[in-house]
């Protein structure tokens, strides 16, 4: 990562970008992810689980319903709003706190579960946020994780955004926590009885149209995109958008059904040295 890239800055861009559109609509569509990885980690009633980069509380509220003594931090006041709202419409006694996940306001081992749905991913220095999730589970405690892959759908949403909207130089791209070798280079020696299992999501619109203007409405990193474009660019992106759900969505019946492949991962925390 560059030395001169300003990450305080993009945080500040990325906080603004959350809370444009309407991103609890995307949480909405996405939220069996969250109930499949809690699934997968297993967690016991009363369990203390934090959830990190919660957005709208989807996997905070996966695990609520487990039994467990949840806690859901983000650092966009606006999500978190839903996410209690949520939370509170099914009677979970969800504890949704802002914060930062490359700075997490937690003592060493103070949960015994730590959570992250396409959401850690987008921490922009990787290495420092890797590094505070294991930090804040104990030693044996359980950490799981799902992110969008490199070369899955989403993977390649972002580059297509990319190529009219270049991301800031030097960053790194959010879908490497989808890599089974990054992710194991990120968390290292930290963790054991490490499982990863490339799973798929399917988004499902009537038309490519429909995909594109939804993205172009809710999602925040796509929303903006179109914002920083000249009004003459932003066709040019939007036909991209529809071209590409037409390539991936095609179904036998006329709607669109797009696979988009992420990383579940399960693993262990390292007993303490």
């Amino acid at each position: 990562m560059s030395t001169t890239l300003d990450l305080t800055a993009v945080k500040v861009r990325q906080q603004k970008t959350w809370a444009s559109g309407d991103y609890g609509a995307v949480a909405a569509r996405i939220h069996p992810m969250s109930e499949w990885l809690v699934d997968a980690a297993d967690l016991p009633a009363g369990a203390r689980v934090l959830d990190v980069a919660t957005g709208t509380g989807n996997a905070a509220i996966a695990a609520a319903r487990c039994g467990c003594l949840v806690t859901g931090v983000d650092y966009v006041p606006e999500l978190l709003e839903r996410g209690h709202a949520r939370a509170a419409a099914e009677g979970l006694p969800v504890t949704f706190v802002t914060g930062d996940a490359e700075r997490l306001a937690y003592p060493d081992g103070a949960f015994d579960a730590v959570l992250s749905v396409v959401g850690v991913m987008f921490a922009p220095d990787q290495e420092r946020a890797a590094a505070e999730l294991v930090r804040v589970c104990r030693p044996g405690g359980t950490l799981a994780l799902a992110a969008w892959t490199p070369d899955g759908f989403i993977g390649e949403l972002f580059r297509t955004v990319g190529r009219h909207v270049p991301p800031p130089a030097g960053l790194r791209a959010p879908v490497e926590w989808g890599s089974v070798e990054r992710v194991s280079e990120l968390l290292g020696g930290s963790v054991h009885d490490l499982r990863t299992t490339r799973r798929e999501f399917v988004f499902r619109f009537t038309t490519p149209e429909e995909f594109a203007d939804f993205f172009r409405a809710n999602y925040g990193p796509t929303l903006k995109a179109f914002e920083a474009l000249e009004a003459d660019r932003r066709p040019a992106l939007h036909a991209d958008l529809v071209e590409l759900a037409r390539r991936h969505g095609a179904g036998t019946d006329g709607t669109v059904r797009i696979p988009s492949a992420y990383l579940e991962l399960v693993a262990r925390r390292a007993p303490a040295s």
